[in-house]
């Protein structure tokens, strides 16, 4: 069985939310949470980066500073004594090295950002459209069962398309568009989902 999680907003914060508090630039605050389409929020992140003149580097001393959710290195310890373990991603790995390290070097698959030599972010490239829900169609032709965890717009197809899906810390206007999936708030409470959906996956 393979544990599927989102990464930010499950484990560790919004980066683009910091980045936002530290610059003061409100518009940068709006997430997969509040977008369901993907480019639209990247296309519109890279204006405001190119309008404010924020480089790659300035993002990365915002993500210097934060680390896991409070339990979030806990939770991972004991989900990996249950099951295997991947992190599906719409961040980027020049975003995500300090905060894997932090969490132990979970395994990651997520997308790439286009630089400049000045460190200017020109693009963005992703690895493949959907591919949260790829990745689990992908387990599951290998013959893996499948539990995803998420909690924005983005996690949702890869939530349905899992075995069991489980809503974690979702924003009000997701849990009332998927009401088919089951919300946990703590770490405590996503242990007990994952526990109870283990258990019907293998009792089929």
């Amino acid at each position: 069985m393979i544990a599927c999680l989102d990464l930010e907003g499950v484990l560790v914060p919004e980066i683009w939310i910091n980045v936002a508090e530290r610059t003061g630039i409100e518009a940068l605050r709006r997430t997969t949470r509040d977008e369901p389409d993907y480019d639209v929020l990247m296309r519109g992140r890279l204006k405001i980066l190119d309008a404010h003149g924020l480089k790659i580097g300035d993002i990365q001393e915002v993500i210097g500073g934060m680390g896991p959710l409070d339990g979030a290195a806990e939770f991972l310890d004991w989900l990996r004594e249950r099951h295997q373990l991947v992190i599906l991603s719409d961040t980027f790995y020049e975003f995500a090295a300090p905060l894997m390290k932090q969490l132990g070097y979970p395994c990651l698959f997520c997308h790439s950002l286009v630089l400049e030599p000045d460190g200017r972010v020109a693009d963005y490239r992703l690895r493949i459209a959907d591919g949260k829900r790829k990745a689990v169609t992908a387990f599951k032709e290998l013959k893996f069962s499948t539990i995803a965890a998420g909690d924005s717009y983005n996690d949702t197809t890869m939530l349905g398309e899992a075995d069991a899906g489980i809503l974690f810390r979702p924003p009000a206007n997701v849990i009332a568009d998927f009401p088919q999936f089951p919300v946990a708030q703590s770490y405590d409470e996503l242990k007990r989902e994952f526990e109870s959906a283990a258990a019907r996956i293998t009792s089929r």
